[in-house]
């Protein structure tokens, strides 16, 4: 019987090769080459999963949006039934920080796709596609939490989405040691309490 490759798992191996590569070494030394040797594969195996780099970055932060979803559900889950959307809304902000390994090295995949789509339109409508699909998503929980009582039915959706997702930019103040973790934990907790004023807080 032939050997059976798991092919979405090489192609996860590749992808966390290419984290490192960038986590490590930074995005200048991003090539299909550094990847494979990070790998412990040949160039021309890396390219029979990925014909370019574009392509290989594209399949590396979409493992990594889905690496970020893992974690956030895995809290979600700590919560309990019902959790406040207060709760969801730190548990998601905090998890786009780099605040563990683990969310240090897909805060840095990021970063290095929004440099690559700034200059390839392929990648940039894919990035731009998950960027308002995330959105989206916060709008509505904001939304949901206006009609439950828990905000004021006075504040405005968008805006309130587009202040909230301004808070993930305590990123490079973190990575570049402006600022300590806990300060950026204790600016969000300070907002979602403005924005959620005590109204519907569970005991």
């Amino acid at each position: 019987m032939p050997k059976q490759v798991d092919h979405r798992g090489r192609r996860e191996t590749i992808a966390r090769a290419l984290w490192r590569v960038v986590e490590q070494r930074g995005v200048a030394h991003l090539t299909m080459r550094v990847v494979a040797q990070e790998a412990g594969i040949s160039l021309g195996q890396l390219q029979h999963y990925f014909a370019s780099r574009a392509a290989m970055l594209s399949f590396a932060m979409d493992f990594a949006s889905e690496q970020t979803s893992l974690r956030v559900d895995r809290g979600l889950e700590r919560l309990g039934d019902r959790p406040h959307p207060r709760d969801v809304l730190r548990l998601t902000l905090a998890e786009m920080l780099p605040l563990h390994a683990d969310a240090r090295a897909t805060s840095r995949m990021s970063a290095a796709y929004v440099l690559e789509a700034l200059h390839d339109e392929a990648v940039h409508e894919q990035a731009h596609r998950g960027l308002v699909q995330g959105r989206a998503l916060t709008e509505q929980l904001i939304r949901q939490a206006i009609a439950d009582g828990h905000i004021d039915p006075d504040r405005d959706p968008a805006t309130e989405t587009n202040l909230l997702l301004a808070l993930t930019g305590f990123t490079p103040l973190i990575e570049l040691h402006v600022i300590e973790p806990g300060d950026a934990l204790a600016a969000i907790d300070l907002h979602l309490d403005r924005l959620f004023n005590g109204h519907g807080r569970s005991t």
